[in-house]
């Protein structure tokens, strides 16, 4: 154990689980929080967490088992399997010795929260339990390592995870309830567009939920002009800036995925942004729309050219395929003024994004372009990144590093014997949120 204050801190996402000990700086484990078991008959044993992250294991085809769906905990068969690999076996500690700090998705309902103290009491005997949620943790690491910035102790963060959306208000560390706004599209819905997309298009990769989430991570970006965009995808092989291929594992020379050239995938960043420029190109380059010949590709590759915008411009405008909701500025904009009037200059001042599908390229530039119109002049828009070197899936992590080693979580804690006492509705109410 490597944390001073002995207390475990899970952050039990959808896609991963980040694991550690309260105090420390990172996580011990980022491990998949689901279960996977290898194509072929019954006898080959399914893979937990970290087993999935080997190097010689072949993810290609397997069945996946998740304990989380839509946000919200409802295998708990799973999510023990998951639970007991990770706290055994990678943190080594002993749950009856420690206290767990659990993050938990807002507006969990009572039954499932009775099953997740069942399995944190019951099954693992920790010691004692504090629950939290991530947009309270992501606004208090950022506001210790910030503090100029968030002088009015209030923010607006952004949550894009893998199963849904949030955009959630946060004033001294509580999220107004009555504000958060919430989109059910996450990093789950981007790989299952881009499977049905590359499906479609080239091979049939609607088993490969491992290979296509990494090739999503890999090579999707989010696109300043889409038309402009749409129209280069157009061009030859050649000319064609977006065009990239993503090699699929053979179960021989490589068990893993990957891009074929990376720097190949990297030439859009070469691209101007306004686009102006993009017009004034137009005409030299619509005569080469035509002139082009498909590349012979081997049996274990696919090539990417538009899909690699079109995914993840759902968050932007899901409308456009199909999904009756509003796009991620438009759900910023309802969750500020849903709050206070005087409040809303400074959440639309303090934006935190936090959540993998975040990482995608221009992402934040995008964001900021969508608000400005959105919102009234005399307002400003300030989108704060995460400092540089940390990867915003960890931002929930931190927070709740930061609150386990604070003086009073002790207090914060619901005991075993209380629980036993008192059950689960009761004690869950120390946690009012």
């Amino acid at each position: 154990m490597t944390g001073g204050s002995g207390v475990v801190v899970i952050d039990n996402g959808g896609g991963l689980l980040k694991a550690g000990f309260g105090g420390d700086k990172d996580p011990i484990s980022v491990v998949p929080n689901c279960m996977a078991k290898p194509p072929g008959g019954n006898t080959k044993k399914w893979l937990v967490a970290d087993q999935l992250q080997a190097d010689d294991v072949d993810v290609t085809g397997m069945t996946l088992k998740r304990p989380i769906d839509r946000g919200y905990l409802i295998n708990t068969e799973v999510q023990r399997e998951v639970w007991e690999r990770v706290v055994r076996n990678l943190l080594q500690v002993d749950p009856s010795n420690s206290s767990l700090l659990l993050v938990e998705p807002m507006f969990n309902p009572p039954a499932l929260q009775h099953a997740a103290d069942e399995l944190v009491f019951e099954e693992f005997g920790f010691n004692s339990l504090c629950v939290a949620d991530a947009p309270s943790l992501v606004h208090l690491y950022e506001a210790s390592h910030q503090p100029t910035r968030f002088r009015a102790q209030c923010s607006l963060v952004v949550d894009c995870g893998f199963s849904f959306t949030h955009a959630s208000p946060v004033l001294q560390n509580f999220i107004l309830n009555y504000g958060v706004r919430r989109m059910d599209l996450g990093g789950k819905a981007l790989t299952n567009y881009l499977k049905e997309l590359v499906s479609y298009r080239s091979l049939n990769v609607m088993d490969e939920t491992l290979l296509i989430d990494d090739a999503k991570e890999k090579l999707c970006f989010v696109s300043m002009d889409v038309p402009g965009d749409l129209r280069r995808a157009r061009l030859s092989f050649k000319d064609n800036p977006f065009r990239c291929s993503y090699i699929l594992p053979d179960g021989i020379t490589y068990k893993k995925g990957f891009v074929k050239d990376m720097d190949e995938a990297l030439r859009y960043c070469s691209l101007p942004l306004d686009q102006e420029s993009d017009r004034k190109d137009h005409s030299v380059e619509t005569n080469k729309f035509e002139d082009r010949k498909k590349p012979e590709l081997s049996q274990n590759e696919f090539a990417l050219t538009n899909e690699r915008f079109l995914v993840p411009e759902m968050l932007f405008h899901p409308i456009d395929l199909g999904i009756n909701q509003a796009g991620l500025a438009e759900c910023i904009v309802r969750a500020v003024q849903a709050c206070h009037p005087y409040l809303q200059p400074v959440l639309f001042e303090s934006i935190i994004l936090t959540g993998g599908s975040t990482l995608f390229p221009r992402f934040t530039e995008r964001l900021e372009r969508e608000l400005r119109p959105l919102v009234p002049d005399d307002y400003q828009v300030k989108i704060i990144r995460q400092e540089k070197y940390v990867r915003p899936i960890l931002g929930a992590w931190r927070g709740g590093s930061i609150l386990a080693s604070s003086p009073d979580f002790e207090s914060m804690c619901v005991t075993k014997s209380e629980y036993e006492e008192m059950g689960s509705a009761r004690c869950r109410r120390r946690f009012f949120r």
